[in-house]
């Protein structure tokens, strides 16, 4: 059973800015030469469940207080700061699924999410109207269980 992530989208007000970001960042990996440029998320710890998380894991992001979208996990490797200190990279797939809201308190870092907590997937026609909706609404909709 596949082992996920959960991490803080800090500074993506929605699916739509963290989509925008993502397709900036390509852009400008493309431009400055890269050969096959990749979505990553450097964070300073190498999770230790690395096959776990490889076998069919996401990074779910929580943006606004709600987990509202994951990216399939399809590397873990070792990496450095702009400053050239080590860090850990996870290679993202270009990928955001929308799924189920679920309201998520702030913390540092990022957890392991079991598969079973994990919130599942939109369908195509509920996701359109769910995404769609101003992300206080979905947060608030979350909290109160109707999501």
């Amino acid at each position: 059973m596949a082992l996920h992530l959960v991490k803080l989208c800090v500074g993506a007000d929605s699916i739509d800015d963290l989509r925008d970001w993502q397709s900036e960042r390509l852009k400008a990996r493309r431009k400055a030469g890269e050969k096959r440029p990749q979505i990553f998320h450097r964070t300073f710890q190498t999770p230790k469940r690395r096959e776990e998380l490889l076998d069919g894991g996401s990074l779910y992001w929580v943006i606004k207080g709600v987990i509202q979208v994951r990216q399939p996990l399809i590397g873990i490797e070792e990496g450095t700061r702009d400053d050239g200190t080590p860090c850990c990279h996870l290679v993202l797939k270009n990928e955001l699924v929308p799924v189920r809201p679920v309201p998520r308190r702030a913390f540092q870092g990022w957890r392991y999410l079991d598969a079973a907590d994990a919130p599942p997937d939109l369908d195509g026609k509920s996701a359109g109207d769910i995404v769609e909706m101003p992300p206080k609404l979905r947060k608030d909709l979350a909290d109160l269980g109707l999501l």
